[in-house]
C-alpha cells in the first residue's frame, strides 16, 4: 500500500492548499461531531458491524435533500472518507468496499471538487481494481468542469489517462485523454508550460509502446493491497488480469500466492 499511501498524502497536501476546501472542511468537522453524538460508539462495534452501519448512513445521505448545500455535503462526505480510508485495522478486515458509495455522493453533489478525484483514482481504480467504475465517476467532473472553472481541472484527464494505461491497457483512449490534458493545461494560466509534456505523452502512446511490464507492476500492487485487506473480489480481479498479462502464479515458502513475470513480461531495457 506504499504507492497508494503516497498518492493519498500528495492529495491531502493539494486539498489543504485551497482556502475554499478548508472552509468546507471546517464546516464538515462540525457536522461530523454533531453526527457522532447521534451514533453509538464505533469502538463497540466489530469492523463488519461498523462497515454495515456506515453503508446504511451513506445510503441515507445519498437520498437526503441538500437544500442548496451540495458542496457542504460533498466536503463532509470526503472528510468521512478520509477517516474511513485511514482506519487501517478496519480496512484490513473489510477492505475498501464503501469507496464507490463515498465517491458517488461526492461526484454527484459536487462534480467540480477537483481534489477528490485523485483519491477516487487511487481507491476505486487502483486499490479496488475497478478502473471502469473509476472512469465512470470521473466522467462526471469532466462533463462539468472546464479550464476556466478550476486551474487544475486538467488533472482529471491526466488521472483518467493514467488509469487507462496502467489498469486497462487502453493506449488509444489514454492518448486521447492526454490530448485533452494538454489542451486544458494550455488554457490554464500557470500550467501552460506543462502542456508540451502532456502532448508528447499522447504522441508517444500512439506509437503503441510496450507497457505490459508497467501494467504487471500496477496489478501486482492491486493484488497485494486486496490480499492484505481481505478483499476477495478485488484480489480475484487482479489475479485474472495478471494471468492475462502472462504472469506466472506460484506459492512461496510461506504458503502465499505470488506472481512473477514471465520472459515476455521482463522489464524492457532502456533505449
Amino acid at each position: 500500500m506504499v504507492l497508494s499511501a503516497k498518492r493519498l498524502w500528495i492529495g491531502i497536501a493539494g486539498v489543504a492548499s485551497h482556502c475554499a476546501i478548508a472552509g468546507v472542511a471546517i464546516a464538515g468537522i462540525v457536522a461530523i461531531q454533531i453526527d457522532r453524538l447521534k451514533q453509538p460508539s464505533i469502538s463497540l462495534l466489530t469492523p463488519q458491524q461498523a462497515e454495515q452501519q456506515e453503508r446504511s448512513r451513506l445510503n441515507l445521505l445519498s437520498k437526503t435533500p441538500s437544500f442548496g448545500f451540495d458542496n457542504l455535503i460533498a466536503g463532509w462526505t470526503f472528510l468521512n472518507f478520509i477517516q474511513y480510508y485511514g482506519d487501517v485495522p478496519a480496512r484490513q478486515a473489510t477492505g475498501f468496499s464503501l469507496s464507490p458509495e463515498y465517491f458517488d455522493i461526492i461526484t454527484r453533489r459536487d462534480p467540480r471538487f477537483v481534489e477528490s478525484y485523485l483519491f477516487l483514482s487511487g481507491t476505486v481504480s487502483h486499490q479496488m481494481g475497478k478502473p471502469e467504475l473509476g472512469l465512470k465517476l470521473m466522467q462526471r467532473g469532466i462533463d462539468t468542469l472546464s479550464p476556466q472553472m478550476h486551474p487544475r481541472a486538467f488533472t482529471l484527464w491526466r488521472w483518467r489517462g493514467m488509469d487507462q494505461i496502467l489498469l486497462l491497457g487502453d493506449l488509444p483512449g489514454a492518448a486521447r485523454s492526454f490530448d485533452m490534458t494538454a489542451k486544458w493545461a494550455t488554457d490554464t494560466e500557470g500550467y501552460k508550460q506543462f502542456a508540451p509534456n502532456f502532448q508528447e505523452t499522447a504522441d508517444f502512446l500512439r506509437t503503441n509502446p510496450e507497457i505490459r511490464w508497467v501494467r504487471f507492476q500496477a496489478w501486482s500492487l492491486v493484488y497485494q493491497d486486496a490480499t492484505s485487506g481481505g478483499d476477495r473480489f478485488t484480489r480475484d480481479r487482479a489475479r485474472r488480469e495478471l494471468l492475462k498479462l502472462g504472469a506466472i502464479e506460484q506459492t512461496n515458502k510461506k504458503g502465499e500466492t505470488i506472481f512473477i513475470p514471465s520472459k515476455a513480461l521482463q522489464q524492457p531495457k532502456a533505449k
